[in-house]
């Protein structure tokens, strides 16, 4: 599978996601099988403004390549700046433009899925992106504004033709935000319309789900997002149930714990133990979704203020809950 001429070692990929997709969270996806990463998204204008959170939401560790970056924004000219800081700053082999966030915040500047409702800016923005670096240019958008508004397959056609690498499309609307079901019907349409590479997103919570939705679509790659919360061995029972190979168990609740754990000492290397207990605090509960008697521990976690902290829960629900 390629992306321009970066090659992608697999066709499960994960999504980018705000606030979830940090370098540790998608080193241990990596770890269990996706193909290619993307970094969480970044403003075009408080880059270029030398935003420095913005600037570590691009660090790249050498193994995680290939890797994308994501930029959101609406200013053609701002897009193609960022977009040249974005590829130094992180060495990504590709550069994706977010036009799919439903955020209330971000559409209300016109930026995300708002973008789908003035498609000739979002093709000048992709224009000038493209003139501006020498990396594959991809984009991400949805099925439309609302039902009403369902322009997804016109909207993929404006992508190619302003010279997008590929496309991300996810099977729902703006209006759904992540209610609802996503529609593969219309992510089919899309992969009909166009001669680049696709990838389907919405919906993957299984091995299953993942099958039925490339065979339906005729997709190239499909795309993990919330199904991966406190679960990155999705990715191998995906790539096993695409291989038409048995799908593995689900590791031990020890074994999870512990990956939770370094997931959060990743974090804490790279950006301080104080961030890194606050991204704990709404990521690890999300490992024991589903565990019986662990809501005192989900509620315990919460509230972390340390590394100690966490290390100390994670033992006791390795002690006390299987």
């Amino acid at each position: 599978m390629k992306i321009g001429n970066v090659e992608i070692p697999g066709r499960v990929v994960l999504a980018p996601m705000a606030g979830v997709t940090d370098f540790a969270l998608r080193r241990l996806c990596r770890s269990c099988g996706a193909a290619l990463t993307t970094s969480e998204m970044v403003s075009a204008r408080a880059l270029v403004y030398h935003d420095q959170k913005s600037r570590e939401l691009l660090f790249l560790p050498q193994e995680e390549m290939p890797a994308a970056v994501q930029l959101f924004g609406h200013e053609p000219e701002v897009m193609a700046e960022a977009a040249q800081m974005a590829l130094e700053i992180s060495g990504a082999q590709i550069l994706d433009i977010n036009m799919g966030c439903p955020v209330g915040k971000i559409v209300k500047s016109g930026d995300g899925s708002a973008l789908m409702r003035t498609p000739e800016l979002a093709a000048r923005i992709i224009e000038a992106v493209c003139k501006s670096v020498s990396v594959p240019v991809t984009v991400k958008f949805r099925k439309g504004w609302d039902n009403g508004n369902v322009n997804a397959v016109e909207f993929a056609e404006i992508c190619e033709q302003a010279g997008a690498a590929a496309i991300t499309v996810h099977g729902r609307t703006r209006a759904q935000l992540y209610s609802g079901r996503s529609d593969p019907g219309i992510i089919r349409e899309v992969k009909q319309a166009v001669k680049i590479p696709v990838t389907a997103n919405g919906d993957v919570f299984s091995g299953e789900d993942a099958v039925r939705l490339l065979r339906f679509t005729g997709c190239d790659m499909v795309m993990v997002g919330r199904g991966c919360f406190g679960d990155p061995w999705l990715f191998a029972r995906v790539n096993a149930a695409l291989a038409g190979l048995p799908e593995p168990e689900l590791p031990p609740l020890a074994d999870r714990m512990d990956a939770a754990v370094k997931q959060i000492e990743w974090l804490a290397q790279q950006r301080g133990e104080h961030s890194a207990c606050l991204e704990a605090r709404h990521q690890l509960p999300w490992y024991l979704h589903g565990v019986a008697y662990s809501g005192v521990y989900r509620q315990e976690l919460v509230h972390v203020n340390s590394l100690d902290e966490i290390r100390k829960i994670a033992a006791s629900v390795k002690r006390d809950l299987r």
